[in-house]
């Protein structure tokens, strides 16, 4: 997905830099096959009423900014009762998340973004298995961070 850039990439600087990469994350998202039906059909996710709080999430991991209140679990738990949300889903966001940094950013938090991100993922998947009753996947051997 990468593409060649006219202008050298910055790193994530603004709360507005973090809604461009919200906004082109999701777009790509809400168009795979896969992972588009469960943001907009099952979640039927509003991005625009989503993006402050993603915003808050990020600003608090990248710029250690209060804001954000927590609930990420919850949303999912509440989520994977309506579908199953399983490692491959996981991997699939994880694969987007990094392709869509790699294309908009560059710099330590942008690389910071990628390793925390891998720790939800982690996190997240392994919890929600464990809720299920399915056996836990090893999510951190093939979590990707193809830039570094």
């Amino acid at each position: 997905m990468s593409s060649q850039h006219a202008t050298p990439l910055h790193d994530i600087e603004t709360r507005d830099d973090i809604a461009h990469l919200m906004r082109t994350f999701y777009g790509r998202m809400f168009e795979d096959e896969v992972m588009g039906p469960i943001f907009l059909d099952v979640a039927k996710m509003d991005l625009e009423a989503h993006i402050p709080v993603m915003c808050d999430f990020w600003e608090l991991q990248l710029f250690q900014k209060a804001g954000y209140r927590g609930g990420m679990m919850a949303v999912h738990f509440r989520l994977n009762m309506q579908t199953d949300l399983e490692h491959h889903h996981f991997m699939r966001w994880m694969d987007y998340w990094v392709s869509t940094l790699d294309d908009l950013f560059d710099g330590p938090r942008a690389t910071w973004a990628k390793t925390v991100a891998a720790r939800v993922a982690r996190n997240m998947s392994q919890r929600l298995d464990e809720a299920s009753g399915r056996a836990v996947q090893p999510v951190t051997s093939e979590l990707r961070m193809r830039s570094q």
